[in-house]
């Protein structure tokens, strides 16, 4: 049996070297869709692990709340205005006082929701750090100690920010890896001094450096973290600008008050919840709440990232049935090919299947040698198109945004689907070939 398949194939080699252009047309389908499934294959496995990677990166539990100016609010009121009633409640909505996100509705949120775990209240400042003649424009970040576990950040020298340096509003900070690097080449920067703006901070710790894309930082409008320079968010409110203070002094003078663009004492609040089971039912609570304390004026943004990734999963599935859909129809219509052309050598070598027969080659033989001249031109199509789709795969990645992964399973399916269809679509022609009369296959001319 072994030596009956290796002479077929030999024969089957030979005929299709004889024909090379017909065979090269042939396998053109095959070709294509086997590159079609690498691709595709490629772009969903980089499709998984960016959105695996955005889970790691913004938490799964997590809720963000982000302050609006009063530039996006009118954006929004904008939007929101499609009817006479709707500008009417837009204009009233403009025109009631909100404090703001602040200090006290993170304090309200921890108190109020048993399935919160933890609250990160954020204030950012855009500031320049110094040290030793040394000069780069940050951002200062006032914290609390959740902030690290919030945002996924890791110490990798000294110590990190905590309720001690919160409460007792200690001048100290935690450095980006971007930061050491720029202002402390080649130094271990815990327990230096650095100047940011007109205060001086003690280094307590440096962070691991994170990488994050700038397509990642877009589409989330997250900051570097390697150039940020943590302190106790106490330690802004005393030192830098404390705004809640401004809020009040302003109380009495209320346009004024309303005119201001960013009257928010924080810029952002990261919420960790318990679960995630019922994370979008405690995203509407905290947004009523928040509603509720804010007089009813929508002055922040919530960000749900489990949401947002789920959504965006569903439409990278989408995607990726598209291009399998795309692919199995190239696999077809190169089936289809290499049927008609094994049909047609069927028909251009009759005589030849007649003589074999009557020098004794059974119905099994025949079969055999046009299923196996199938298969060896789907094979190669097969394997050059293996080849094409890794070549596509690296010019999707390196000239589009698109992270497209190759994993061998791709190029094992490939080859396996590439044989299926040799001998899924060689069956007929050989059939035809090996149940037709030996006189009639003699006589024909």
């Amino acid at each position: 049996m072994r030596k009956k398949i290796l002479y077929n194939l030999k024969i089957s080699t030979e005929a299709i070297i004889q024909n090379k252009m017909r065979a090269v047309l042939t396998s053109l389908g095959i070709i294509f869709g086997v590159a079609s499934v690498i691709a595709m294959m490629a772009i969903g496995k980089g499709a998984q692990q960016e959105i695996l990677e955005k889970m790691k990166l913004l938490g799964t539990n997590n809720i963000i709340i982000k302050r609006l100016d009063r530039n996006e609010q009118k954006k929004i009121e904008e939007e929101n205005a499609n009817s006479e009633e709707s500008e009417d409640k837009t204009v009233i909505a403009s025109k009631r006082y909100s404090p703001g996100l602040s200090l006290n509705d993170a304090n309200s949120l921890m108190k109020i929701l048993k399935t919160i775990n933890n609250v990160s209240p954020e204030i950012e400042i855009n500031t320049k750090a110094l040290h030793h003649g040394k000069q780069k424009d940050i951002k200062l970040i006032g914290i609390n100690e959740h902030y690290f576990n919030a945002n996924k950040l890791e110490i990798v020298q000294g110590t990190k920010i905590s309720q001690f340096h919160i409460e007792n509003n200690k001048a100290v900070c935690v450095i980006g890896s971007g930061i050491k690097n720029s202002l402390f080449p080649g130094v271990n920067p815990v327990g230096k001094m650095i100047k940011c703006g007109n205060n001086w901070l003690k280094v307590i710790g440096v962070m691991k450096e994170k990488t994050i894309s700038k397509t990642q930082r877009a589409s989330f409008k997250l900051r570097d973290y390697n150039y940020d320079i943590c302190t106790p968010i106490s330690n802004i409110l005393l030192k830098y600008k404390n705004r809640l203070l401004i809020t009040k002094r302003d109380l009495g003078r209320r346009k004024k008050r309303l005119t201001e663009n960013n009257y928010h004492q924080l810029d952002k609040i990261i919420i960790t919840l318990n679960e995630t089971d019922r994370i979008e039912e405690s995203a509407n609570i905290i947004k009523r709440i928040l509603l509720r304390k804010h007089n009813q004026v929508e002055d922040f943004e919530m960000v749900v990232p489990q949401l947002l990734l789920e959504q965006e999963q569903s439409t990278k599935k989408i995607f990726n049935i598209v291009l399998a859909i795309i692919a199995s129809i190239s696999l077809l219509v190169g089936g289809i090919g290499i049927m008609n052309i094994m049909l047609a050598s069927v028909m251009e070598r009759t005589k030849e299947i007649g003589i074999r027969r009557a020098v004794g080659a059974k119905r099994f033989d025949i079969m055999l040698q046009f299923i196996s001249e199938a298969v060896v031109i789907s094979l190669s199509g097969g394997i050059i198109g293996i080849v094409f789709g890794i070549v596509a795969s690296f010019v999707i990645k390196n000239i589009t945004d698109i992270d497209a992964i190759i994993s061998p399973l791709s190029v094992i399916i490939s080859f396996v689907v590439s044989i299926s269809v040799g001998l899924i679509f060689g069956i007929t022609p050989a059939k035809k070939a090996a149940y037709q009369d030996v006189i009639n296959l003699l006589r024909y001319d």
